[in-house]
């Protein structure tokens, strides 16, 4: 009869005869790791990897501490978190021991299994389990080992090509080989891959999109508000369109029937698919969009007084808009409005006013206030002394110490900056006023 062995504290499993005894310094960490799409179609679910492995700790009466699940890919070096962490924990001394149902669940990548070998190196890992192998710090069994993980690498590598050979020869027979855009459905036959047809609920709204932006001059925030409020229009998942949606959608030739594959690659090719639109109304919307579109703040198109005043029925900055008119000979006219911007309330019945007009009333203000409650005076009056002594020194202009004089100075240098200045120019003396610049009922105001 077998002599009965001890269980290690801690061990997984009942005492049995004739069973090994496990050296009790071995601590397992076990490593489940799901399987990616394109991985083993066959690979057990992490549930079913620790299950498993936790039988055959059982069986062999091995010592687990740790039991880890990850479903991050291993196909990239470092992008494992739960993997990193248990590498960082053996380097402590928490285990020195990892059980993991193969090889490829523990690395694909050249990169996190040269970590694990380093940590075979330094017998700060002393052994590796999978359900069929065993591999410890012996010359034969790491290079194993090694040649597993990189077979691995192997078929990761030769997976991307096929993918991505199998796409370029699907977008050359006019296939597209992505989730459909806006207004189009993927085909779920089993024998119409990649193909796509025309969303029967979205597909109209596309068509009026493009034709609102090319024949009627809508813009890009416009048409986001009809789509949003008036129509409550969704997309597939159900969500109403960003304003980037929008914009993303009218830049977007695949509704004409040509795309580029991978983006910004260069590569284009003629779709099979039912154009939604012309490549003329296509061409009309990208250049009525480049005139319409409200840039960015910080880059493209900049204009003096917006984000300094406020509307005076919601609250939110005044945005400003370009209208340019050809004229009968040729010429080109340009005028700026101003208005509320309208970012929190689509119904602001705040209206608009010309940048002339506005000026105007900014040099009116400028008549009323008291310099020395603003930051006017500082700002402009070193220009106004050196204004000064070049009337003194070279028009032999006779200097005042009159202060009214000065202060008619700096009010007249102030008007002519808002009237002929740089927009920076204009937007730093603006940004002087102490009080808040309010816009309503067409008429601008300090708020006290």
């Amino acid at each position: 009869m077998g002599q009965l062995t001890a269980t290690p504290p801690g061990a997984v499993g009942k005492m049995t005869e004739t069973t090994p005894v496990v050296a009790p310094q071995m601590r397992y960490c076990l490593y489940a790791r799901k399987s990616t799409a394109d991985e083993d179609r066959q690979a057990l679910s992490i549930d079913s990897q620790v299950k498993e492995m936790l039988a055959m700790a059982e069986r062999d009466r091995l010592h687990v501490v740790e039991v880890k699940r990850e479903s991050h890919s291993s196909k990239e070096v470092g992008q494992r978190p739960i993997f990193n962490q248990m590498i960082a924990e053996i380097k402590e001394g928490k285990y020195n021991g990892v059980l993991a149902w193969a090889p490829d669940r523990l690395s694909r990548n050249a990169g996190d299994l040269g970590s694990v070998v380093d940590l075979m190196d330094q017998k700060l890992l002393i052994e590796i389990r999978t359900y069929g192998q065993r591999f410890t710090n012996n010359p034969n069994e790491k290079f194993l080992l090694m040649i597993l993980g990189s077979q691995a690498k192997l078929e990761n590598d030769q997976k991307g090509v096929n993918v991505k050979r199998g796409q370029r020869a699907r977008c050359e027979m006019g296939l597209w080989p992505a989730p459909a855009p806006t207004g189009y459905l993927n085909d779920k036959s089993r024998d119409k891959k990649c193909h796509i047809n025309v969303d029967p609920k979205r597909g109209a709204v596309i068509q009026q999109m493009y034709e609102k932006v090319a024949n009627e001059n809508w813009s890009g925030k416009r048409l986001y508000h009809w789509l949003k409020n008036d129509i409550k229009f969704t997309s597939t998942g159900g969500k109403p369109l960003t304003l980037s949606n929008v914009y993303l959608i009218l830049k977007n030739t695949l509704y004409y029937g040509v795309f580029e594959y991978p983006k910004k690659s260069g590569n284009w090719y003629t779709g099979i698919h039912k154009p939604l639109i012309t490549k003329e109304i296509f061409e009309k919307v990208q250049t009525q969009i480049k005139r319409s579109e409200i840039m960015n703040p910080y880059g493209g198109k900049e204009f003096a007084f917006t984000r300094l005043i406020a509307c005076g029925y919601c609250g939110t900055t005044m945005a400003a808009d370009e209208k340019l008119k050809k004229l009968k000979n040729g010429n080109i006219n340009r005028h700026i409005y101003y208005g509320c911007s309208k970012r929190w309330s689509k119904d602001c019945k705040c209206g608009f006013i010309s940048e002339p007009e506005l000026v105007g009333q900014l040099m009116g203000i400028i008549d009323t206030v008291k310099l020395d409650k603003t930051g006017i005076r500082e700002k402009l009056e070193g220009e106004i002394n050196r204004y000064r002594k070049f009337q003194s020194g070279v028009l032999g202009i006779k200097e005042t110490s009159d202060q009214k004089s000065k202060d008619l100075d700096i009010r007249n240098y102030a008007k002519y900056i808002f009237k002929e200045g740089a927009i920076y120019e204009k937007r730093e003396l603006l940004s002087c006023l102490r009080s808040k610049l309010v816009f309503k009922d067409k008429k601008l105001s300090l708020e006290a």
